[in-house]
C-alpha cells in the first residue's frame, strides 16, 4: 500500500490506532483513521453536501460492500 507521498505505508501506519473508550465505543462503534487521496476526499465531500448524507454513512456503506465482496459479511448483516 502506498501513502499519499507515494512511499509504501507500513503495517503500523495503516493499523487502527487505539483510542480511549468513548460513549460511542460502548455502543459497538469504533473510531478509525484512514488516509485517502485528496481527489477521493473532495468527491466524497461534494457527494455528501449534495445528498445531505454524512460522509461517515457513505464510508460505512463502502466497508460493508467491500466485506460482502470478499464474503466476510453476509448481505443484510450490519
Amino acid at each position: 500500500m502506498q501513502d499519499l507521498s507515494g512511499s509504501a505505508a507500513s503495517d503500523a501506519e495503516i493499523a487502527e490506532h487505539p483510542v480511549a473508550p468513548s460513549p460511542s465505543r460502548r455502543n459497538g462503534v469504533v473510531s478509525t483513521h484512514v488516509l485517502v487521496p485528496e481527489t477521493q476526499a473532495e468527491k466524497l465531500r461534494e457527494l455528501s453536501r449534495k445528498t445531505r448524507v454524512a460522509q461517515s454513512e457513505y464510508l460505512r456503506e463502502a466497508v460493508d460492500d467491500l466485506l460482502c465482496k470478499y464474503d466476510k459479511l453476509p448481505r443484510g448483516e450490519k
